[in-house]
């Protein structure tokens, strides 16, 4: 989501294959959704997100003082910038999409053309003038944590040029399950189907089903406890972290109907010289992953303190690698019914 390549002189340098870049053509650029201001701006915009990078490096300049420093996925050049401002001794920047020759007229006009590399290219596909960094940052972060995420992309680069020593900024994250009330919005998006201007079209509700929701939940729509379902550490992670198998129990918290399951998560800084965390979840402040809803068949009867167990299973798939597929399956035993469910949902790739 972000861009990387420095130069050592008044300009800024891309990576040779690039000196002379080539003009997208208009098609290009609406298919390369990271080209579009609209997803910078988006990005930028989200004081949670922007604001938890910028703390987790300004305030570590002891940490990056003379170090160097790779940025994948660099976007508009931002946490490069930031780096720089902590006191990096080089900045690698690499973003494989058009928005990298924004960044650099942006690392120009701030004045770190000297010290900021901008490399076009995908970091899986990019060597490096360095055989080694002090630091990796990343916003590697996808919807419901694994979708349209860079995991795999810092794993790679980790194991090829991080320093034994060397930090990765985030490096942690959960990912949490709950239940919400939701009964107007169901209405409004699966029940739909059952009257058209007149017309049945229920068919139309498995796939809407089939879809999860990424909005944004209101607090008073949880009625449930939180379920951790996955916990990951970039430190030792292993590209199987992508698949993810977890059973979860979540506990009722007020007397009233359960129309969806939501997933959201936390990432922490824990390698900064004071640590930064920010949560995704629907108590906190609007963050631009919002929350994944996956609504139900049918909806739990909850009275207070009773229990919906099931278990999770998420997994990137599809020929392209470019669809996340969660199963859910759920037992509830309560006081006004029993009910046992499962349904497998996908979500395409953004962009």
């Amino acid at each position: 989501r972000q861009p990387r390549k420095a130069a050592r002189s008044g300009t800024v340098a891309m990576s040779e294959s690039t000196a002379q870049p080539k003009e997208m053509t208009s098609a290009e650029f609406y298919f390369d959704s990271n080209s579009h201001f609209g997803t910078h701006e988006e990005l930028l915009k989200d004081r949670i997100r922007t604001r938890s990078f910028m703390r987790a490096i300004i305030n570590s300049k002891s940490l990056f003082e003379g170090k160097t420093v790779l940025d994948i996925g660099a976007g508009t050049g931002i946490l490069s910038m930031f780096a720089v401002k902590a006191g990096a001794k080089h900045v690698y920047a690499v973003e494989s999409s058009g928005i990298v020759h924004i960044a650099q007229a942006v690392v120009k006009a701030n004045g770190m053309a000297d010290r900021i590399t901008l490399i076009k290219g995908k970091m899986e596909e990019v060597k490096l003038d360095v055989t080694q960094v002090d630091i990796i940052l990343c916003d590697w972060i996808g919807y419901m944590l694994i979708q349209d995420s860079m995991i795999e992309t810092v794993i790679d680069a980790r194991d090829r040029y991080l320093a034994k020593g060397g930090i990765i900024l985030p490096d942690k994250a959960n990912l949490y399950l709950c239940g919400i009330e939701d009964a107007d919005y169901k209405e409004q998006r699966i029940d739909f189907w059952d009257n058209v201007y007149g017309f049945n079209m229920s068919c139309m509700k498995e796939g809407s089903l089939t879809e999860p929701l990424i909005d944004m939940c209101q607090p008073q729509q949880v009625i449930t406890s939180n379920a951790r379902i996955h916990s990951l550490d970039l430190n030792t992670a292993t590209k199987d972290c992508l698949k993810i198998t977890s059973p979860f129990i979540i506990k009722s918290q007020a007397h009233d109907f359960c129309h969806a399951l939501v997933l959201h998560f936390d990432v922490s800084f824990s390698k900064a010289l004071t640590p930064v965390r920010f949560s995704t979840g629907p108590r906190v402040q609007y963050t631009h992953w919002k929350q994944s809803v996956f609504y139900l068949d049918e909806p739990i009867p909850f009275h207070i303190q009773e229990e919906l167990t099931g278990t999770i299973s998420m997994e990137i798939g599809g020929e392209k690698k470019d669809k996340t597929i969660v199963k859910i399956e759920t037992k509830f035993k309560g006081k006004a019914q029993s009910l046992v469910q499962s349904r497998t949902y996908k979500l395409d790739k953004f962009g």
